[in-house]
């Protein structure tokens, strides 16, 4: 069974469909990315299963269990947490502050053990407890954003653009990173707009038209299609 279900998923802004009905699975312990153009729906869709937008129709099954309706908080509680874009760090708290702000809502004597394997994981984040959050590179404070989702002790973790903005460098160790947290067990579900290394990285893909799901496959196939290289990784016909 699939860790995380979406079916029929609808979501409009006013008169504006974001979503027209997608569906697609999630099983444990994969990595899986949406890829497609701005306005395909792919942030919405994040979105509307952290319960931050309402739906128009449509279910999102987590663990065999219906989590419409559900507030935020309750979600987090779950095991779900969203990294959004833009890394949206707390810049006037330290990075340590930044880190502990995401274990609210874990019992106390989690917060160190966590904070632990975030360090192991960011040995810069260690280095730089102490820094205020805003004065960080541009990769540290991405570091800084999947660390403090990580302090939720989750068991899905959700990528809003995890690369944007960041040079390619930085771009290969923060894949790296994404890797390695899958291999401790946690499932990624992961939005890219550089589809090369989403494909490269993820174990199945979906491609996201206009609020709907074009085309599906696992990751290195999606890769190898005509109309994906045409169409998202620069390629000519």
């Amino acid at each position: 069974m699939s860790l995380l279900e979406i079916r029929d998923l609808k979501v409009c802004y006013g008169g504006i469909v974001a979503l027209d009905g997608i569906s697609f699975d999630v099983n444990e312990h994969e990595i899986v990315t949406l890829i497609g153009a701005n306005g395909a729906g792919k942030s919405t869709t994040l979105r509307s299963i952290m319960g931050l937008v309402p739906l128009s129709g449509g279910t999102i099954t987590y663990d065999g269990e219906v989590i419409n309706g559900l507030d935020t908080q309750k979600i987090v509680q779950k095991g779900i947490v969203l990294v959004p874009e833009g890394r949206r760090v707390f810049p006037n708290l330290t990075t340590l502050e930044n880190l502990k702000i995401g274990a609210y809502l874990q019992d106390d004597k989690t917060v160190e053990p966590n904070l632990k394997k975030v360090y192991e994981l960011f040995p810069r984040l260690e280095e730089r407890h102490w820094q205020q959050a805003g004065t960080l590179s541009g990769g540290e404070q991405q570091m800084l954003a999947v660390g403090r989702a990580l302090m939720a002790n989750p068991r899905v973790i959700m990528m809003d653009e995890p690369s944007l903005g960041l040079a390619p460098l930085v771009v290969k160790d923060i894949f790296s990173i994404i890797k390695k947290i899958n291999d401790a067990g946690v499932t990624v579900l992961l939005i890219e707009q550089n589809a090369n290394v989403a494909l490269k990285t993820a174990d199945r893909g979906y491609v996201m038209e206009t609020g709907t799901v074009s085309m599906t496959g696992p990751g290195r196939e999606l890769l190898e299609d005509e109309a994906i290289k045409f169409a998202y990784l620069g390629k000519t016909r």
